[in-house]
């Protein structure tokens, strides 16, 4: 009896040791990648921040379904994503734990004032960062492996100038900016372009990225009759400055950069909107490109939603990584990075190349309006 037990036993024992055996040995066959994502995933920018993490998602399941080898080993891809709330404080907290968890590829922040403090944390924990924080400080304190991944403020807010001056032909505006890094250097690029242009300035004025109420600010303007209205800021307060401005029969645009091309601010503003907020991004239109609208409905097969503003751009950058590992063999971001900045990658949004503070080389721009409570793309350059 006692053998007999113990046979039963081994034969329930070995498949078992077996199963360990085959599972060890297959990942022996696979080199783990952790990919670390940053962004608001709480709070009124969390809409943004979902986005960017799916873009990061569908490149690295993608990546994981090539099977893509380095030194003979498969690799395998994780996301490690966290909430940085937009917050300066939180995102450095962020980008610690992402270091001590073994992340060297970042993808994010999606705010400047997050990522300008950040990217020193990851500099020093050698890790690779990705952003799509446009203030000009994110790369000029000479961190390699730092790349933006679209426009910057200085091409944002100078294109918008140029724009409201050439193409509206309008010539007076006001200012107003959050305060936070992204708004104050994308109005002060703005500002600059804006005289440059021609543009008299009739008022420069200031709120936060928490207020909701800007009858003081709009009803001070309006006295001063701006044919635009350059705001420095994010979606979630520029639709509730959109209705105001219906509500004070203010006619001027509502102009802005990349952070106002969200379908946020027409579910938050309604037609108030509409012909009315005008915004610049970085990238050209994904319905005019080869690859978009087979990009959007794979985004939406995914994820049932439409791609707001960065998904493309993390989903490209994602691939483009994945793409300098295989050619180069390795997974060290030091190696990574020197492959990337000395070459490109066609994506979806565009054509993917660095200078050497990690600066698109080619940043195309799309300006868009609303229609319908939703961007609409009006010309792409």
């Amino acid at each position: 009896m006692q053998r007999s037990a113990m046979t039963q036993k081994s034969r329930f024992l070995i498949p078992l040791a077996l199963a360990a055996l085959l599972s060890a040995a297959a990942n022996a066959q696979e080199l783990l990648v952790k990919i670390g994502h940053t962004g608001p995933l709480s709070g009124p920018n969390a809409f943004a921040g979902r986005d960017n993490e799916n873009g990061v998602r569908l490149a690295i399941e993608e990546l994981n379904a090539k099977k893509i080898m380095v030194t003979g080993k498969t690799l395998k891809f994780e996301l490690l994503s966290e909430d940085d709330q937009c917050d300066a404080r939180t995102g450095v907290s962020v980008a610690q734990k992402l270091i001590d968890s073994g992340v060297r590829f970042v993808m994010g922040p999606y705010c400047s004032g997050v990522a300008i403090p950040a990217s020193r944390v990851y500099s020093e924990g050698g890790a690779m960062l990705s952003t799509v924080a446009t203030n000009p400080k994110v790369t000029e304190n000479g961190y390699k492996n730092l790349f933006r991944i679209t426009a910057g403020d200085s091409q944002i807010g100078s294109n918008m100038a140029i724009y409201v001056a050439k193409v509206l032909k309008l010539s007076k505006v006001a200012v107003i900016d959050d305060r936070t890094a992204y708004g104050q250097g994308v109005a002060e690029q703005f500002t600059k372009e804006a005289q440059k242009q021609g543009l008299t300035v009739v008022g420069q004025e200031f709120t936060s990225d928490k207020s909701t109420d800007f009858m003081a600010i709009l009803t001070s303007l309006k006295a001063k009759q701006p044919q635009a209205i350059f705001f420095g800021g994010y979606a979630p307060q520029a639709a509730p400055m959109a209705r105001q401005m219906k509500q004070l029969g203010l006619p001027a645009k509502l102009i802005g950069g990349d952070t106002l091309c969200s379908a946020e601010i027409g579910k938050l503003g309604g037609d108030a909107v509409n012909d009315t907020v005008i915004c610049a991004q970085g990238g050209s239109m994904l319905d005019k490109l080869a690859n978009g609208p087979s990009f959007k409905a794979k985004y939406k097969a995914r994820f049932n939603q439409d791609p707001d503003i960065y998904a493309a751009s993390f989903y490209d950058q994602m691939l483009f990584i994945g793409d300098s590992m295989q050619k180069i063999q390795s997974i060290e971001p030091a190696k990574v990075g020197a492959k990337m900045y000395q070459s490109s990658y066609q994506g979806v949004a565009t054509t993917y190349g660095y200078d050497d503070k990690g600066n698109l080389q080619q940043a195309p721009i799309t300006v868009l309006t609303f229609r319908n409570a939703m961007p609409v793309p009006l010309e792409s350059h």
